[in-house]
This record gives C-alpha cells, sequence and structure tokens, in this order.
C-alpha cells in the first residue's frame, strides 16, 4: 500500500507514525504532502527518511490519499487536490464537520470515506469512528479500516450524521479530560500540595480509566465501591451534583457537536 498524506499536523503526523511502526507502509511508500514550499522544506528537514512533496501530480501514484487539513483550508485545497486525483484511489478525511457528500463535490471524486480520530493516536491508544460513501468497494474499505486501527480502535458507522456525535464524544473528548485534570489540581493547590506534587496525585488517580477499562462493572457500581456513605468522596459528589456538573458537561459535550454541523456549511 502507498500513502499520501495531506496536513501534516499532529493527526497526520501521528497517523503516518502509526503506519511505520505497524509495518503497513513502507517508508518509501509514504509521501508527506505540503501545501507551501517552506512547509515542505520544514517537513523534508524533520523527517529526512520519508518522501516529501508539495501538492502536485506525485500524489497520483498513491493508493490513499489522507486528507488531514483544517476544515477552514478544505475548499484551498481542494481544487489542487482535485486535479491530480485518480478514479481508484481513495480519499480518506479525517476534517471535522465536512460530509462525505461535500469531499465527493469539491474533489469530483467518488471513492470517499470520512473518520473521527483523536488525539491519543499520538500513542496507538486512540478512537476512530468512520463512515464511507455507498460508492466505496468493501475491499478497499476493510485495507482503510487496518490502517485507522493501527493508531489504536476504530468502529464504522453506517450513519454518516453519528460522526458529529463522535467529534462531540470522543474526537474533543481528551479536552474534556485535561479541563477536568486541570481544576483537580487547582483544587490540590489550595489545599496546600505545591503545583507538580498536585500534578502527580491527579495524574495517578487517573489510572482508575484502566479499571474502568477492565472491568465489567458499570461506572455507577464503581463509583459506589469508592464512596462510602457519609465518607469523603460522598460529600464531594454532593456538591458535584448540586452544582449540575454532569448537565454541564453534557450540554457542553452537545455544543461541539452542535459546532460540528455547523462547520459543513461554512
Amino acid at each position: 500500500m502507498r500513502i499520501a498524506i495531506l496536513g501534516c499536523g499532529n493527526m497526520g503526523l501521528a497517523f503516518a507514525k502509526a503506519f511505520l511502526h505497524y509495518n503497513l507502509v513502507a517508508r518509501p511508500d509514504l509521501l508527506l504532502v505540503a501545501r507551501h514550499d517552506e512547509h515542505c522544506q520544514r517537513l523534508a528537514l524533520q523527517h529526512p527518511d520519508l518522501p516529501v512533496a508539495a501538492l502536485n501530480a506525485a500524489v497520483a501514484d498513491y493508493g490513499v490519499v489522507l486528507v488531514a487539513v483544517k476544515p477552514q483550508d478544505f475548499s484551498q485545497v481542494a481544487a489542487g487536490l482535485r486535479a491530480v486525483l485518480q478514479p481508484g484511489q481513495v480519499v480518506l478525511s479525517i476534517m471535522a464537520g465536512i460530509p462525505i457528500a461535500r469531499l465527493q463535490h469539491e474533489l469530483n471524486h467518488r471513492q470517499v470515506m470520512r473518520a473521527i480520530p483523536n488525539t491519543p493516536a499520538l500513542l496507538g491508544m486512540g478512537i476512530t469512528g468512520f463512515s464511507a460513501a455507498p460508492e466505496m468497494e468493501r475491499s478497499r474499505l476493510h485495507e482503510v479500516e487496518n490502517l485507522l486501527n493501527a493508531t489504536g480502535r476504530s468502529i464504522f458507522l453506517e450513519d454518516e450524521s453519528l460522526l458529529d456525535a463522535v467529534t462531540a464524544v470522543s474526537g474533543s473528548g481528551p479536552a474534556y479530560f485535561y479541563f477536568m485534570v486541570k481544576a483537580m489540581v487547582q483544587a490540590g493547590q489550595e489545599m496546600g500540595f505545591s503545583e507538580s506534587v498536585a500534578g502527580l496525585l491527579v495524574k495517578q488517580t487517573l489510572g482508575a480509566y484502566h479499571l474502568l477499562n477492565s472491568s465489567a462493572q458499570s461506572p455507577d457500581e464503581l463509583i459506589a465501591a469508592v464512596a462510602s456513605k457519609g465518607g469523603t468522596t460522598e460529600a464531594a459528589l454532593r456538591e458535584f451534583r448540586a452544582g449540575g456538573l454532569a448537565e454541564t458537561l453534557i450540554a457542553g459535550m452537545k455544543a461541539a457537536q452542535h459546532r460540528a454541523i455547523e462547520l459543513a456549511s461554512e
């Protein structure tokens, strides 16, 4: 398999590293594509062992073209990409908010897939929701699914509209965790710890994720196992509920979903 990656920011390069790490593509067969000459030069210096090129006819020689530019920049690069795409190539977009129909229209190309990853893909621990155009060949879909699994796990969604919810739940999800971690560290500092000690206590507490991931118990059951009646955890949970923490979190995630939908029309 030969893969070209257009848009080599954090996510584009995370996919590149995962493909190489799991030997899904040989280094000579992975092309980093940049829109500007200065970016090409910077990529060539940072990754001297990988082919680097501007958006040109060389892209036509790669079976999969992964589009990882910012959604706001897509229309600017679509014309250049449309000019070099060949019918047998698969376009895999990881841009939020740009639906398959728009990708097909602006690229004048039918073999299109759309995926929403998240930043733990950098560690091979991501989760990616993906959908495909009806015209996608089943064998090609499975090839791309294997690529996505190199960054963690993936889930295929026949209903493409659910990808906006994927954006809100898991795509943006890491930022929600970091937001809560920041608040917990701040609370620790207000209780008398230094920032470094509070940070260590909070980060190691996130080992609770591994308990959740390996346990057959529900979140409610795991909460109950920590929160003794009349104890310290129950006092904290009472404050969270009184402050509407769960409702605020849900409202924020729905706002992220709404913004993903808005991006489709910008």
